[in-house]
């Protein structure tokens, strides 16, 4: 079997990567900032590298598991690295205390459901579980007010049970809808264009600080409708 490695959605997909192992070292050196900036440029990648492969017909079993391995990095270790330098700035259990690892929870659990999603053929239209993205854009945007000084007061404990509700709820088997739009017309998308709409609104107005938000909204609002879903099905 003939293996292309770099093709447009691959080299996407490594910039991904290399943006996400950046964002590593800026997290680890304290620079909260810079690390959620890089984060939105593996974002980007990750949603170029899929569009890229849908209008280049470029799809490959390769390209699949690059994708996982990218994400891995970027949605996965990233976040565990800003909670890691938040507790450890907040000293967290003492100076140098044992208690700061409970921030790589987040990437123990991203591991699973990374690899989960590559073996479950029912995660095309909506997620089992936090996606790896919306995780750690929780945790960089966090870490962005943190470092802006935006948190005054906050409690390490806080960010150490935050960690491991949000590691948890990566594995939670809760059904959650996916932003991926595949056609431009109303139906079908209401939920979706509804949800990007009001989420772009709150970014436009509160910037940065309205991301945490949106975030925690987009779980709710997921798990209302994996709740009524089940209703429904019960009745039936």
């Amino acid at each position: 079997m003939k293996v292309r490695y770099f093709t447009i959605p691959n080299l996407l997909t490594l910039s991904n990567l290399l943006c996400g192992s950046l964002a590593v070292l800026a997290a680890f050196e304290g620079d909260l900032v810079r690390t959620f900036w890089l984060v939105m440029l593996s974002a980007l990648c990750d949603f170029l590298d899929g569009f890229a492969a849908r209008l280049l017909n470029q799809y490959s079993a390769l390209g699949v598991q690059l994708d996982s391995l990218a994400d891995m990095v970027s949605f996965g270790l990233v976040p565990s690295a800003v909670v890691f330098s938040i507790l450890r700035t907040l000293e967290f259990g003492g100076e140098n205390s044992a208690w700061c690892y409970v921030a790589f929870i987040i990437v123990l659990f991203s591991a699973l459901r990374l690899a989960r999603f590559n073996i479950d053929d029912s995660q095309h239209e909506e997620f089992l579980g936090l996606p790896t993205p919306a995780c750690s854009i929780f945790f960089v945007a966090t870490g962005w007010m943190f470092d802006k000084g935006l948190l005054p007061g906050t409690d390490a404990v806080w960010y150490a049970v935050d960690a491991v509700v949000m590691a948890t709820l990566l594995i939670l088997p809760v059904r959650m809808f996916s932003l991926k739009i595949k056609s431009f017309g109303w139906r079908g998308n209401e939920l979706r264009f509804t949800f990007v709409i009001l989420a772009a609104v709150a970014v436009a107005i509160w910037q940065v600080k309205a991301v945490p938000t949106v975030i925690v909204a987009y779980v709710l609002v997921s798990m209302v409708r994996h709740l009524l879903a089940k209703r429904s099905e019960s009745k039936e």
